[in-house]
């Protein structure tokens, strides 16, 4: 999920990064009471505006092993249906985190996650490539995570090192 300001609404861009504050804590950011804070969120939610709550997780910390992989996929659009059928059929795929419909070379960009290498490249192989309308795949391996939906990770500056300076 990425990160999106909203520039319209401060409260739904607040919930974005600090849901676990309490309504009176965002009312009292934002600008409203809690009453209307509660009321708000609680219309988000019913009406599939906000579609959930989670954790951005640092892996390498939270001692996970999987692996994570970036394809783009080349897909043949449908008639009548363009992208998104073959989109949403990907993105069911219990194996896929993400899928976006993108703009330059490719036409899907597709988030996914396995236990091993292998794993990826049998959903890939097996599920992913198999698929009518799927021209071609090009897999690229996440090695490390430096930003994760508005979040920083390791900010571990090194002291004493000097400024650079033209």
């Amino acid at each position: 999920m990425a990160f999106v300001f909203c520039m319209n609404d401060p409260l739904l861009s607040l919930l974005q990064s600090k849901a676990r504050l309490s309504d009176a804590e965002l009312a009292e950011l934002v600008g409203l009471t809690p009453e209307e804070v509660s009321s708000r969120v609680t219309a988000w939610e019913k009406s599939g505006t906000i579609l959930g709550y989670q954790a951005v997780v640092d892996a390498d910390k939270a001692g996970e092993l999987g692996v994570s992989a970036f394809i783009e996929v080349k897909v043949t659009p449908e008639r009548g249906g363009g992208f998104d059928r073959l989109a949403l059929r990907i993105a069911r795929f219990d194996q896929v985190l993400s899928c976006y419909l993108a703009s330059g070379g490719y036409d899907l960009l597709v988030l996914v996650e396995g236990d091993d290498l292998r794993e990826v490249a049998s959903f890939v192989s097996n599920k992913l490539s198999t698929l009518d309308g799927v021209i071609s795949t090009a897999t690229h391996f996440r090695l490390k995570a430096y930003k994760e939906n508005g979040f920083i990770f390791n900010v571990e500056e090194e002291e004493g090192r000097l400024s650079v300076s033209p």
